[in-house]
């Protein structure tokens, strides 16, 4: 295990599991990294807290909490203080949003998904600001969607008639948007903060739930091994790297950066 991290506190929202939040929870504690797992579902919070602990002796915090409770993220993140320390490293991976024809949108859709991927990634950002303002150091990643590019056309292809993402899409435009802005306000305080999106699929458990998988060849999909080697390099970089919208394999390509396993014990 590096020990480059050692001492440093990440939390990552969306962080159970074995989709991109869950790999980028291995990655950071691979590094040495105390991780806060803080994901609604409580079961694999537990599981990943488990299997973190298994893999590395790195510091590792398990927190079942909804991004869309304001109460218990603020509670949450004094805890982490508290326990672990400052915040370092804020990873915003928690997502939500239907895929399907705007006709069938409901309200309570809209409200959903821009709660959970616009309104917690603002909300979480502004309870961490001020301790990595007085440290002058701090690194908050924003995991957005190839969905937040406009479609091209006409002619449109089936994918972007039929597959109903422009919600999500919206959402993760905004996020970008939001990204571009906070890395502005908080550069002066040697704070990086960028948005990081897969260039490809990565076949998640929440991609096959909402039925995206029907769409995906197998040459779009690219291993979650690379987005999570892409957010570690985002959240170790200099504050003169920041204000980015980008995509994991072409960041990775332009740091000259390998993608390893989520243990960081070899190349991929």
């Amino acid at each position: 295990m590096s020990v480059r991290f050692e001492g440093r506190v990440a939390l990552v929202t969306g962080g159970a599991g074995s989709g991109i939040g869950g790999a980028v929870c291995r990655r950071l504690a691979a590094e040495g990294s105390a991780v806060v797992v803080m994901d609604d579902h409580e079961r694999r919070t537990d599981e990943t807290v488990e299997r973190l602990r298994a893999e590395s002796p790195a510091p590792v915090m398990g927190a079942p909490v909804s991004v869309a409770d304001r109460g218990a993220v603020d509670e949450l993140v004094r805890r982490v203080a508290a326990e672990l320390g400052p915040i370092d490293v804020l990873v915003n991976n928690a997502a939500a949003g239907p895929y399907r024809p705007f006709e069938k949108l409901s309200l309570r859709a809209f409200e959903v998904t821009f709660a959970a991927n616009v309104r917690a990634p603002l909300l979480l950002a502004r309870l961490v600001a001020p301790e990595m303002r007085a440290r002058r150091r701090g690194w908050i990643v924003n995991v957005s969607s190839a969905t937040a590019e406009p479609p091209q056309g006409p002619p449109y292809g089936a994918w972007e008639r039929e597959g109903g993402m422009h919600l999500y899409g919206a959402s993760k435009a905004a996020l970008n948007r939001l990204t571009a802005g906070l890395a502005a306000e908080l550069h002066a305080d040697g704070i990086a903060v960028n948005a990081l999106a897969p260039v490809a699929a990565v076949i998640t458990p929440g991609v096959e739930a909402l039925g995206a998988t029907r769409w995906i060849e197998p040459s779009m999909i690219e291993p979650i091994e690379a987005i999570a080697e892409a957010a570690l390099a985002l959240a170790t970089c200099e504050p003169s790297l920041t204000g980015r919208v980008t995509y994991s394999l072409p960041l990775l390509r332009e740091l000259a950066r390998e993608i390893r396993t989520l243990d960081g014990e070899s190349a991929l």
